[in-house]
């Protein structure tokens, strides 16, 4: 793509360009899946091989820590609170931002994203064409799982500690805090951030190394895998998702094999402004001058004269998105049905997404400042449509591709 951002600067045609050529070959790869039920052997990448029997003793530690509730102010939450192994390391209720502080009664301003298949994540850069790709979190603000890790530990809607010295204390009444020694030497604690970056650098060694946190075991992975077939209604589903001229989800979600055979992440890392409806279960909306922009602020700061990135969030991946309570960044669905349609319906039907004045007009893309309307991504299929228009996905057509996401949830059984 041509455009400075994918996400906001939708007007340059070479947008749909780029990704349109992508699909041709994500075709030709899906014909010879079609052909034979699947690819042939899985990568020698593929995480469906065997798991290396024991982590790091700095990933034993992190899982220890991932799961220590007495880490928080409340004593309470922990990081698999929010991010259960039970749910894909996901949240578990449906709230659209969880409570957390030392009552856990203060709420967030973002929903909750699933931790699994993180490990391939870029670090944040501008491509040569200045499309914004990678990093961590709903705005590529921070470049590593350790770095990612530090924001709950603090946050006063999370685990609200007060300060790295606050964590490290309670580290150190841990029953395993000689463990944490072991793995870092027994004069870790000498130096407070030293011991702070460490419980840091546990929590992202245990991500990486865990394959539970990046299974490849789908039932979609056994289809690559020639192990499993899709049954019509997922086959149709899944053309939909990678047709350029109907679902076109693959242009970002991406679903065919890498060149080397790796699995795919249902992501390209950028990031792009779908213009989702205002959320008015998150308390900080009730204040009408608050706006969450994503690239441009409130949380990331290094980009906000970048207003042609305003409104703009990362691409997730949407491998478990059956399994969601959730979705988008503000947790405006909470039903993967109704995210489908709103895809291809936003435009043609805005009336059954935002709401209208006291004059009957649809307030379209209300979650945003009027004056970066503009940046929505209206150019791209299904996007590229009118009020009255037939919406690029019939009612049949959207459950299919429903059925086929639900696909992608890890721990397929035969």
């Amino acid at each position: 793509m041509l455009s400075p951002t994918k996400a906001a600067l939708q007007t340059a045609s070479a947008v749909p360009l780029k990704r349109n050529l992508a699909i041709v070959s994500q075709f030709a790869l899906l014909a010879l899946l079609t052909a034979c039920g699947g690819g042939g052997s899985a990568s020698s990448n593929n995480s469906n091989t065997p798991a290396v029997a024991t982590m790091s003793a700095a990933a034993q530690v992190g899982e220890k820590i991932f799961k220590d509730a007495s880490l928080s102010a409340s004593g309470k939450m922990s990081c698999a609170s929010c991010h259960d192994p039970a749910n894909a390391y996901a949240q578990t209720n449906d709230l659209s931002v969880q409570l957390g502080g030392a009552n856990l009664d203060v709420p967030g301003f973002r929903a909750v994203p699933s931790l699994r298949y993180l490990d391939k994540t870029p670090v944040f850069y501008f491509a040569v064409d200045g499309t914004p790709t990678g990093g961590f979190t709903h705005d590529g603000r921070v470049n590593t799982l350790a770095a990612q890790a530090e924001t709950p530990l603090l946050a006063a809607h999370e685990m609200a500690n007060s300060s790295r010295a606050d964590v490290v204390a309670k580290l150190q009444r841990a029953s395993y805090v000689n463990d944490f020694k072991a793995a870092f030497g027994a004069n870790i604690f000498d130096n407070t951030d030293t011991a702070f970056e460490r419980i840091l650098l546990s929590l992202q060694q245990y991500q990486k190394e865990d394959s539970d946190f990046h299974p490849y075991d789908s039932k979609y992975d056994q289809f690559l895998a020639g192990k499993a077939q899709l049954t019509a209604a997922e086959m149709r589903g899944l053309a939909l998702f990678n047709n350029p001229q109907k679902g076109n989800c693959a242009a970002c979600h991406i679903s065919a094999k890498g060149a080397d055979g790796s699995p795919p992440l249902f992501t390209d890392f950028t990031f792009d402004n779908l213009g989702v409806p205002r959320n008015a279960s998150i308390p900080a909306t009730a204040n009408p001058a608050y706006f969450d922009m994503g690239l441009c602020g409130p949380d990331r700061t290094d980009l906000s004269a970048r207003v042609d990135l305003c409104g703009a969030f990362k691409v997730p991946t949407l491998r478990n998105i059956a399994t969601r309570k959730v979705f988008f960044h503000n947790g405006q669905f909470h039903n993967l049905h109704d995210v489908v349609a709103f895809y291809v319906r936003r435009d043609t039907n805005p009336e059954e997404w935002y709401p209208s004045d006291v004059n009957g007009n649809v307030q379209k893309f209300n979650d945003l400042p009027l004056a970066y309307a503009r940046n929505v991504n209206t150019k791209e299929v299904p996007y590229n449509r009118s009020r009255g228009m037939a919406a690029a996905l019939s009612p049949d057509e959207i459950n299919d591709v429903v059925t086929f996401l639900g696909t992608l949830s890890d721990g397929y059984k035969p």
